[in-house]
């Protein structure tokens, strides 16, 4: 960032690159000529440069702060959020981030050129989004340290899943657990049957919202977050997630399904206008 006093050094160093002119030998009208000169031909385009670097500088900064708030980015993404009273809510972090003040007005002008910039810039996923949405409740989720034992016990866990019944039996390995998520019906055998076996956490009164994709889904960027940041906008909580090519389900509180359901419903009505 260029300073007020390297500035004038920018001035004073200009100064002596200049043709020497004898003063005795001048007329005023001489002289003014030449200060007008060097007004328009130097300080003026240096001012402007000065002026330029601060508001880039400024405008940096914006991008930056908005950027860390994802909320605010999609506040501002979406219009609903007044730049005035946005700018003056984040002014004391700017101010901070630039190590300086800086103007009301500046900031605002700032985060009407990130916004534009932002419209421009966001490409909603285009394709078919659901071909189905299934909902199952009476969910339960285990989580068990991995071991060699408990990976042979969860295999013969899935022989006793009746799948025709609607039962449902998914399986997440991670490095060092195994989360498990199925029927409440069958909390009690696994629980008996990994007493052995150290458990890490068990939640119930869960449900799964399933969304089944077209075949573009794996292929298609900026999917999955576009669902979760409409269910984290509405304040609804994911207990963890289950993703196939061309399924996606998330396991939520019960008491969140319909709210969830809904807002999903929102979404593809929402992309199915941009569509």
């Amino acid at each position: 960032m260029l300073s007020k006093s390297m500035f004038n050094v920018v001035i004073i160093t200009i100064s002596f690159f200049l043709p020497k002119v004898d003063n005795n030998h001048m007329t005023n009208n001489n002289k003014k000529y030449i200060n007008v000169l060097l007004y328009v031909r130097i300080v003026i385009p240096i001012t402007k440069i000065y002026a330029g670097v601060i508001m880039v500088t400024v405008s940096h900064v914006v991008q930056k702060v908005i950027g860390s708030h994802i909320f605010l980015q999609e506040a501002v993404t979406r219009g609903i959020i007044s730049y005035t009273l946005l700018a003056k809510y984040l002014q004391p972090e700017i101010e901070k981030e630039f190590g300086k003040k800086v103007k009301h007005s500046s900031v605002v002008m700032a985060l009407r050129r990130y916004a534009e910039k932002l419209e421009k810039k966001q490409k909603k996923p285009v394709f078919n989004y659901f071909a189905e949405t299934i909902l199952k409740t009476d969910i339960c989720y285990i989580v068990v340290e991995e071991s060699s034992t408990s990976l042979s016990k969860i295999q013969n866990l899935h022989y006793d899943i009746d799948f025709k019944k609607g039962g449902i039996f998914n399986i997440i390995q991670g490095n060092y657990e195994v989360g498990i998520v199925t029927n409440m019906k069958y909390l009690g055998k696994i629980q008996d049957i990994f007493s052995d076996e150290r458990i890490l956490n068990t939640v119930d009164d869960l449900a799964v919202i399933s969304l089944t994709y077209t075949r573009d889904y794996t292929f298609t960027p900026g999917i999955m977050y576009n669902v979760l940041r409409f269910l984290a906008w509405e304040n609804i909580n994911i207990v963890t997630i289950i993703c196939t090519p061309q399924e996606l389900s998330l396991v939520i509180k019960r008491e969140d399904t319909m709210k969830c359901y809904n807002t999903l419903e929102r979404m593809m009505k929402s992309s199915g206008k941009n569509n």
